[in-house]
């Protein structure tokens, strides 16, 4: 089995899936700096499937998650607080699945390990 990351974003004020959420998976390496592994978009469902690429290089090690906030609330004309959201998790097993859920509003938001 293969390193896989996916996400799941609601969005809370409206009670349903966040539909088009640019979504982008990096990878920490040496002195400060990221390395992509893959980018989304989430889709009807609210979800982004497949953001590290097949046959890619498994590794452990400090992964962020990038969403752009900003190009999902501007599209219906809603004022947010928050631009961006960044998630910071680290991969112990690069075997494992490892499903980030982000509930989201104009002016919160929360995250967890789903299954």
């Amino acid at each position: 089995m293969s390193l896989d990351i996916t996400t799941h974003v609601l969005d809370t004020s409206l009670g349903r899936p966040a539909r088009g959420v640019p979504v982008v998976l990096e990878r920490e390496a040496a002195h400060g700096t990221w390395d992509l592994v893959g980018r989304g978009e989430t889709d009807e469902d609210g979800r982004a499937r497949s953001l590290v690429p097949p046959g890619s290089a498994a590794s452990s090690g400090v992964y962020r998650l990038l969403f752009d906030t900003r190009r999902y609330f501007e599209r219906s004309g809603t004022a947010a607080f928050y631009p961006a959201v960044v998630v910071l998790f680290e991969v112990r097993a690069a075997t494992d699945h490892y499903h980030l859920p982000l509930l989201l509003s104009p002016f919160g938001y929360s995250t967890y390990r789903g299954s």
